[in-house]
């Protein structure tokens, strides 16, 4: 899916600086963008993601109302790189007083975000979400900790619809899983031979990795008959007894051929933060446990480890892990990666998980808060690994941060997202679009 994009003029479309421009933008964002044939500022407008100026003169000054009144949002690509032209910053500085937010990128890489960016708000415009669950927190494993989770509220679901007019689809996790258990194993061992020469096991025999496939099947089935799905998760921990496996593998393997976002736990708000800093970034991102140094004991406890690791300064360093490791790496986003058997006690003995790594360096965290409005991001780093033998942490990443107080009191959750690298100009943009507020605690 592209882009689609009205050009606006302000003079004349037979502007020879115009007509060139409008060309550039053609090749220059032709993987991201459809521009639509120009019109003339204060026409009617087709169906569109948003409306570019390739060209701007003096007259804007002079045309305020009629740009305010557009409804759609505004781009600024007027140099011949793709960007804003430099000349046009004082005009786009003027709109902003007037009330006229535009979005105008500096870097061509930026104006391909806002393209992709544009591509995921109307994905979630009428777009599915589907969560396999029965009464999550209500019973099962650990009711205690799993009834606390705002994303199993009928209100985080309604916000989901308010914001970003997206439809939770809730099926039986218990009916998926009997389904899953009850396909052949040669319907598996064939999805195998498509596998496996790209799928590394460690410790997984051959009955483990069979029930891992027959989920994936069966997630795919219900995929293709419902249609239009965008991101799937499971409440795969606390109602694991309604399966003999975990889905790790089923979300690799969705994400490959697919490029379906995945939600461990059914955390829908994971998902909803993954599915906009991915298709807009495009960068690796998955989701994973924080446990900040400085929540001592009770974080420790819970992982079943004796302490943190030895660093310079434990206050504003996090631990990063999830089901016995980092969590749910894609094989393309991981520089090390194997299928093994389970860690937690509290998933089926013959169930997998993914023991892989995401690359030492520049790391973000980042999570929408409970208004789905505002995007939180930690800029840190991920500085190395650290397994415990025996507990429930075999390989999480160590991640300093710039301020661990800071972080406690205002990222929104410990389900925390993890981007590689650092993209601050890209965050910005995608909030433009998407109407987010980005905000930067302790930066």
């Amino acid at each position: 899916m592209k882009a689609r994009l009205v050009p606006l003029y302000l003079t004349s479309p037979d502007d020879p600086d115009f007509v060139a421009q409008v060309g550039r933008l053609r090749e220059l964002l032709a993987a991201e963008a459809e521009l639509l044939a120009p019109l003339p500022l204060g026409v009617a407008l087709p169906e569109a993601d948003a409306v570019v100026f390739p060209q701007l003169v003096g007259d804007a000054y002079r045309r305020v109302p009629e740009i305010r009144a557009l409804t759609l949002p505004i781009l600024v690509l007027t140099s011949e790189f793709g960007t804003m032209a430099m000349w046009d910053w004082e005009i786009v500085s003027y709109l902003r007083t007037e009330g006229v937010e535009t979005i105008a990128p500096y870097s061509l890489a930026g104006a391909a975000t806002v393209c992709r960016a544009l591509v995921a708000k109307r994905e979630l415009s009428g777009g599915k979400f589907l969560v396999y669950q029965d009464r999550p927190g209500e019973g099962g494993f650990q009711p205690s900790i799993f009834k606390r989770f705002y994303w199993w509220e009928d209100e985080c679901a309604e916000r989901m619809r308010d914001v970003f007019g997206l439809t939770i689809v809730k099926r039986s996790f218990e009916e998926l899983g009997r389904r899953a258990q009850e396909l052949p194993d040669d319907v598996a061992r064939e999805e195998w031979e498509r596998w496996r020469e790209r799928v590394p096991l460690g410790d997984v025999g051959e009955r483990a990795t069979l029930s891992a496939l027959k989920l994936y099947r069966a997630v795919r089935d219900d995929l293709d008959a419902e249609g239009g799905v965008l991101a799937a998760g499971i409440n795969c921990l606390n109602e694991s007894a309604f399966s003999d496996t975990t889905p790790c593998l089923a979300w690799n393997l969705l994400y490959q051929e697919r490029d379906l976002i995945w939600g461990c736990e059914g955390d829908t708000v994971s998902m909803l933060t993954k599915f906009v800093l991915h298709r807009s970034l495009r960068t690796p991102v998955i989701m994973s446990n924080l446990y900040p140094f400085l929540m001592g004991q009770t974080a420790l406890k819970h992982e079943r480890i004796p302490a943190f690791p030895e660093v310079d300064e434990p206050d504003n360093y996090v631990l990063a892990a999830h089901c016995g490791y980092l969590g749910v790496v894609p094989q393309p986003f991981a520089t090390d990666w194997k299928l093994r058997g389970k860690v937690l006690a509290i998933v089926d003995d013959n169930a997998t998980a993914i023991d892989a790594r995401l690359p030492v360096g520049d790391l973000t965290l980042a999570k929408l808060d409970p208004t789905l409005r505002t995007l939180v991001v930690v800029e840190g780093r991920l500085t190395g690994y650290a397994g415990y033998p025996g507990s429930d942490c075999l390989n999480g990443a160590v991640i300093r941060v710039p301020d661990g107080h800071v972080l406690m009191e205002r990222l929104p959750s410990h389900h925390s997202l993890l981007t590689v690298g650092h993209d601050r100009p890209g965050l910005e943009l995608l909030g433009r679009v998407f109407g987010l507020t980005i905000e930067r605690p302790g930066a």
